[in-house]
This record gives structure tokens, sequence and C-alpha cells, in this order.
């Protein structure tokens, strides 16, 4: 035993004397992979499933890489997505349209293996995770009153109410995969430059879900508002709940109506990452 760890702790300090440390950031975009049905848009004539994956947006990214020779690193990384809307539901009809639509605001890491086929050819692939963030549902309805719901608020007929709200729905951490395949070239001893084509694979379990804006107004069809702040988030109309619970399992004769069954949401996408790198002198510099 005391062999094996004299073993590995010269592997180690022959690794780690000729180790090099660099610094990379970079900014993309990504379309969205493996995409799945996200809702559906409605006319008059026709109905449309929507389909879609909240990993299509601009990124930006931050990265550490240690290489432990010529060839091997290990890198791990910070990212931002700033998604893209995702069509929810899309309404188009006389009395009723509706615009919802939802996108990524979400951090994440990972913690890859990076391999150089050549000077300038490397590749990368690890872990990825979700590590905070959220997906924002923005959602706007226009609903016109019949003569009943008109006479009741005492406005003409072809008066409408107005609806804008936000919900933030948030996720259980996942873990899913990072792979990349890029070109650098080398400006100078320290600087270079790289593009690189970056796969995400990873899904998202919804956990929770909070409105956090509200309102409703009343409008006249000439667009006048008759009145404001109809419902607010301090006063929600009947059915919309506040926050919403996602599960796993719910009763048959459940009637909490601020639980849902949970599902899967797709984060996955293929995309071209553009950014610089700082490479530091080695440890142990060769003389």
């Amino acid at each position: 035993m005391k062999h094996l760890i004299t073993l590995c702790t010269a592997v180690l300090i022959s690794s780690l004397s000729y180790g090099q440390w660099q610094v990379s950031a970079s900014s993309g975009y990504a379309l969205g992979s493996a995409t799945m049905k996200l809702g559906e848009r409605i006319n008059i004539s026709e109905t449309e499933n929507s389909y879609g994956s909240y990993g299509e947006g601009t990124n930006v990214q931050l990265r550490g890489t240690y290489f432990f020779d010529d060839s091997f690193g290990v890198d791990l990384s910070v990212g931002y997505l700033q998604g893209t809307n995702q069509d929810v539901s899309i309404i188009d009809l006389p009395s009723t349209e509706v615009n919802a639509v939802a996108r990524a605001r979400a951090f994440g890491a990972s913690a890859s293996v990076v391999y150089k086929f050549t000077n300038n050819i490397y590749g990368r692939f690890g872990a990825l995770l979700k590590l905070g963030g959220k997906t924002e549902g923005v959602i706007y309805q226009k609903s016109v009153f019949s003569e009943a719901e008109a006479e009741a608020f005492g406005v003409p007929v072809g008066s409408y109410s107005e609806t804008n709200y936000k919900e933030d729905f948030h996720g259980h951490f996942p873990l899913g995969f990072v792979g990349a395949l890029g070109y650098k070239y080398d400006l100078d001893s320290h600087f270079s430059i790289f593009a690189e084509a970056e796969y995400y694979g990873i899904s998202l379990k919804r956990k929770d879900s909070e409105i956090s804006a509200f309102n409703t107004d009343v409008k006249l069809p000439d667009g006048t508002v008759a009145v404001s702040g109809l419902y607010t988030l301090d006063n929600l109309p009947e059915g919309i709940n506040r926050t919403t619970t996602y599960v796993d399992n719910l009763s048959n004769s459940n009637t909490d109506t601020s639980k849902e069954l949970s599902q899967k949401v797709p984060y996955s996408s293929f995309g071209l990452n553009i950014g610089i790198t700082y490479k530091f002198e080695r440890l142990n510099k060769e003389q």
C-alpha cells in the first residue's frame, strides 16, 4: 500500500509540475435539440403543435482549464443562458387572443475532460449541471365580453378584459451531458482565439412555480381603460394560484388545484461558441 501511495504521489507531482493553466471567455448561440411539444397554436381554421427546447438562446461562459501534459486536461466552466421565447399557447380567435411564451434564464456549470488531437483541434466531454435560474413564462390574454358580461360591468358591447402576467418555473437540479469540438488559433505565446461546436443534452423536471406579476384591466372597444387593476397579484381571479407545486403522484380524489403532476421540459441544444483564451506559463517552464 505504501508503494502504491508513493507511486500515485509521484505521478501527481509529475503531472502538476508539467501542468499548464489557461482561462477562457466565450459567447455563442444555440439552437434547440431533441425538441419536445411545448404547446399549441390555435386559430379559427386549425390547431398546430409547437415544438422547441428552452436551451435555445444566447450564452456566455467562463472556463478554467488545466492540462496535465500536451494532450490531456480537465475543464471547469460556469455560464449563463439567455433563452429565446418558445411558444406555449398562441390563440387567435374572434373573442379570444392569447400569446403565452416561455424562455430560460438559467445558470449552469460543467466539468469536462479535454483532449488535444493536434495543437489546434481539441475536444471535450463531461457532465453538465443547471445551478439556478428559472423558466420564465410571459402571458398576454385578451377576452371579449359577452353581452351579459358587458352589461354586468356597465361597458358597451365589444369591451374586453386584458391580462398580463409572469410566472416563474423552477426545477430539480438535473445532470446532463456536454460535448464540444473546437479549433483554436494562437495569436502569441499567451493569447489564442477559438471557435467550437457544442452540444448540451439535458432536461429539467419541474418542481414549483410562482406568479411574479399579474394585472387585469377592463378596456372599452377603442382601448380606453375603463377599470384599472380589476385583478392583481394580491387579488387573483378564482381558479388562479399564486404558487403551484409539481409532484409525481396525485390522488384521484385530489381537490387541491395548487398541485399538478410534474413533467420534464427540454433544455438540450446544439450551438456555436466563439471566444478568447489566455494561457499562463507552465508551472515548470522548460529552459
